[in-house]
């Protein structure tokens, strides 16, 4: 199936990105966590596969590259956000626990927006998406050594941010 998108297949291409699509899209939503940017970042993500699937060495290596990129959106994305919340993303019709289950994961957001980039990347990946630490280092083209590293470094930092009362500089 690659070899037949790398030669100009379109229909392969489409089937190939199909076959994993709710995968990107979990992927971009942990990054962006947000359903339009998400949207944005795989779209973003179609059309450079689209424009550098030829340029993929080994066939087999599809969903790490093609990952790869997809996160390289979400960061480009991420880097040009606004870094304001938007009161219209707090949905008004929570119940009790509804309102406390959105009241922790607001706060675990706002403790991994305080994170260095590098740290919310590999929390995200590991805890959000549920990739091995092999997997990570894949995606982010990083030391197996890095990841584990940079997990334990951030999660550090988060537990200081969200169980400590004064809030450090990053």
């Amino acid at each position: 199936m690659v070899k037949r998108a790398k030669q100009g297949d379109k229909d392969a291409l489409v089937e190939l990105i199909m076959g994993q699509n709710q995968e990107y899209y979990r992927l971009a939503y942990a990054f962006l966590s947000n359903k339009e940017d998400a949207l944005d970042a795989t779209e973003d993500m179609i059309v450079i596969l689209y424009e550098k699937i030829h340029q993929l060495r080994k066939g087999d290596a599809f969903p790490y590259w093609s990952k790869t990129i997809l996160v390289n959106c979400c960061k480009r994305l991420l880097r040009n956000r606004n870094k304001t919340v938007l009161v219209e993303t707090i949905e008004e019709e929570w119940c009790e626990d509804g309102f406390r289950e959105r009241e922790d994961q607001l706060l675990l957001e706002t403790g991994l927006a305080r994170l260095p980039e590098i740290h919310q990347e590999v929390i995200r990946l590991r805890y959000f998406m549920d990739f091995e630490y092999e997997t990570i280092a894949t995606v982010l083209k990083i030391p197996l050594g890095t990841v584990k590293s940079r997990l334990a470094a951030g999660l550090k930092k988060l537990k200081e941010t969200l169980g400590g009362e004064g809030h450090g500089e990053d």
